[in-house]
């Protein structure tokens, strides 16, 4: 399956534990990173995307053009980023957990 949510019992056991915020990390990130992200958003889970934990292979396009892996990752992030997921790197993401344990 391309998605976690596919197959599994993952948006039934988030839900039912009342988890609201979710941190997406894998490969490749054009293709179940993407996918896991694109439910969890539409779900509407609270979707927070790593960058720097994520990552893409060079790929073929039907033209014959080559993608290199860091344009394929920098676009599919783009993608992702303010309508599914927020995009941050790792060390936002601690600086996040940090501040809201703190609000707390």
């Amino acid at each position: 399956m391309n998605s976690a949510f596919i197959g599994t019992n993952l948006e039934q056991y988030l839900k039912e534990h009342g988890i609201h915020h979710v941190v997406i990390t894998g490969l490749t990130t054009p293709h179940c990173v993407s996918i896991t992200t694109r439910m969890s958003g539409n779900l509407g889970f609270n979707t927070y995307l790593v960058s720097g934990a994520t990552a893409a292979f060079g790929l073929k396009g039907p033209d014959s053009a080559y993608y290199d892996a860091d344009q394929i990752h920098a676009i599919s992030l783009a993608t992702l980023h303010g309508e599914f997921a927020t995009v941050l790197t790792t060390e936002e993401l601690i600086d996040f957990i940090e501040k809201s344990h703190s609000m707390n």
